[in-house]
């Protein structure tokens, strides 16, 4: 049997690693691609996530919904008020896209490091980071460094410099326990910044992809 996943994508950048993602952990998943480029030229825009902006995302998803999707999976992480308000209206696994890896990070220590390149994510990152880490139980703290630049080179197609810019700010982050690449779009540097540390780093996109398909399949059987 075919499952459908919507993927709802605020940028371009962020389409590729989780397509990877899936070809490597869920092959057979039908994916459903959704992208609104505009979100995230927006969001970038506001210091906080308006309320016309949430309706706006909130309207993204229900779209995605009535393509009979089995779950939904956000690919951009600026959004996450936005996400619970469309997880609440949804009968369906809606996954925000670190949730997956901040449960990796967590369970390997207390002090974590995030790697970020899209400025107006980190505050709404830090808040789900907070909550996870207050609703766990769990005593974990979070560093984060935004890596200046590196998105705009990455949407003018040059991952290299990208990458270059990611690894070379996570020495930073070599005391942390483990570091994670805040957005799918960062994972590309992953083999870059692995060569700048000997803590583990952890990627969202191969984490979202087993928590959507673990969120799925526990949902059939419901």
């Amino acid at each position: 049997m075919s499952h459908r996943v919507v993927l709802l994508h605020a940028t371009p950048v962020a389409m590729s690693p989780i397509h990877t993602a899936f070809q490597e952990v869920w092959p057979e998943a039908e994916l459903v691609n959704l992208l609104d480029d505009g979100l995230s030229t927006d969001r970038a825009r506001e210091s906080e996530l308006s309320e016309s902006m949430i309706a706006r995302f909130v309207r993204f998803g229900h779209y995605g919904y009535d393509m009979k999707a089995d779950g939904i999976l956000i690919t951009c992480s600026a959004f996450g008020p936005a996400i619970d308000q469309l997880a609440s209206e949804l009968p369906i696994p809606v996954l925000k896209p670190n949730e997956a890896m901040f449960h990796e990070a967590v369970a390997q220590g207390n002090n974590i490091g995030m790697l970020a390149t899209f400025g107006p994510s980190v505050e709404t990152m830090t808040d789900e980071f907070d909550s996870y880490v207050a609703e766990h139980g769990a005593k974990a703290t979070l560093t984060t460094i935004l890596v200046d630049d590196a998105i705009d080179l990455l949407k003018k197609g040059d991952a290299e410099s990208h990458n270059r810019l990611v690894a070379a700010r996570a020495k930073e982050l070599a005391h942390c326990d483990v570091i994670m690449l805040a957005h799918f779009s960062t994972s590309r540097a992953a083999a870059a910044v692995r060569e700048n540390v000997t803590v583990p780093v952890l990627t969202a996109p191969h984490a979202a992809v087993n928590r959507i398909k673990a969120s799925i399949l526990a949902a059939e059987k419901e």
